[in-house]
């Protein structure tokens, strides 16, 4: 990718970074709630992406930890491990701005489990130049996250799990200095805290909830300023899915996913487009991070329109193939995200496959950067096989 200013080409990291639709604010009062690294946001597996991004509470698999470690003891074998990749903005022709992803796990026995993941988001080549066009250097910017989580059942039907991240952004060369301010790498630490109920009976038919505060932790900042730091995507998701066993060989299941970013609204001029407080600005900017999860929830928006909901459902025949859709919603005053989901599933032995497409829809600056973007999952299951009750996971 080529740009011809320092300033397009950061201009131009931050709408990757945020994935995000813009609205007119003639119509709507746009107030988006803005994070530093959100791809920490971005759905990290094919199956969950065919699904409309809903993953708190489906059946466990290999990529269970990033959605909810809580649901890692429940796998029906006893280690495995699950790799991702997705384009992202395939429609405008870049090959080299992507999410890898990795998880895995191992059972310490029938009821404590180690999962271990990582995510890693490549914004490809940027050329950096001066604005008079010349060429100053050029900068790959890049993401990632790595982190480890433990999990317990507490008994047959409920577990617990917890997880520790760290979490670094690259989106300058270290260094580098704008308007005499010097830029760095950012670095935070977080941790999710998850809980997960498998009411199915042996068959696998039932409900399975769960409920995960993920990415609770420090800001992040890329200048030596402290009181220059941005929130991470702190948030809380409630799942809740049901699944109807028809006979051995089909089953369909629903899933339902409604999340709340914990990250409290920046303050906005009252006439829309005025200055805004700097005040009020700085009180947010100063706010720390536990009473920023607390202020999310009485920040003066309106708490309906925080929320962003997934739908989805998979048929499954013979625990082999799998056929799944779904549906992605956010208010448009919160970013205007709306997106229908469609994937598949190939299990076959210890191996899984995986794909799913986002389905085009907006246009010009409404349009999700993975449209036209097919993702690709392969799962492996390692160890031994238990009898656990839904194990629908692939």
């Amino acid at each position: 990718m080529n740009r011809h200013s320092l300033k397009s080409a950061i201009q131009l990291v931050i709408v990757f970074f945020a994935g995000i639709n813009i609205v007119s604010a003639q119509t709507n009062s746009v107030n988006v709630v803005t994070t530093s690294v959100p791809f920490l946001r971005i759905s990290p597996d094919a199956r969950s992406g065919g699904m409309g991004d809903v993953g708190v509470a489906t059946a466990p698999d290999a990529n269970a930890s990033f959605w909810n470690v809580a649901k890692v003891p429940f796998n029906k074998n006893s280690a495995g491990i699950g790799v991702t990749y997705t384009p992202w903005l395939k429609d405008l022709g870049l090959g080299d701005v992507f999410l890898a992803t990795l998880g895995s796990y191992y059972k310490l026995d029938d009821d404590q489990a180690l999962s271990a993941s990582m995510r890693y988001f490549s914004l490809g080549n940027i050329q950096f130049a001066d604005y008079s066009g010349n060429i100053t250097g050029n900068f790959s910017p890049k993401e990632y996250s790595f982190d480890v989580g433990y999990s317990r059942k507490l008994s047959e039907k409920i577990s617990i799990g917890a997880s520790l991240r760290y979490i670094v952004s690259s989106l300058v060369n270290g260094g580098v200095s704008i308007n005499g301010t010097v830029y760095k790498t950012g670095h935070a630490v977080a941790g999710d805290v998850t809980l997960y109920s498998d009411n199915t009976d042996k068959t696998g038919e039932g409900v399975t909830w769960g409920i995960a505060l993920t990415n609770l932790g420090s800001k992040i900042g890329y200048t030596n300023d402290a009181a220059n730091k941005d929130f991470i995507p702190a948030n809380m998701g409630l799942g809740v899915t049901y699944t109807k066993v028809f006979d051995e060989t089909n089953k369909l299941t629903f899933a339902l996913d409604v999340n709340k970013l914990l990250v409290p609204i920046a303050p906005i001029s009252q006439d829309n487009g005025g200055p805004i407080d700097s005040a009020n600005l700085s009180t947010y900017r100063n706010l720390g991070v536990m009473n920023s999860w607390t202020k999310s929830f009485n920040d003066g928006s309106n708490q309906m329109k925080d929320l962003q909901f997934s739908v989805g459902a998979e048929y499954s025949y013979a625990n082999q193939f799998m056929f799944r859709a779904g549906y992605f919603y956010e208010s448009a005053e919160r970013g205007n995200r709306k997106y229908f989901s469609v994937g598949t599933g190939l299990k076959y032995n210890i191996f899984g496959i995986n794909l799913s497409y986002l389905v085009p829809s907006g246009n010009g600056v409404t349009k999700n950067p993975l449209s036209n973007t097919l993702r690709l999952g392969i799962t492996f299951d390692l160890g031994t096989e238990e009898s656990v009750g839904n194990n629908n996971g692939y």
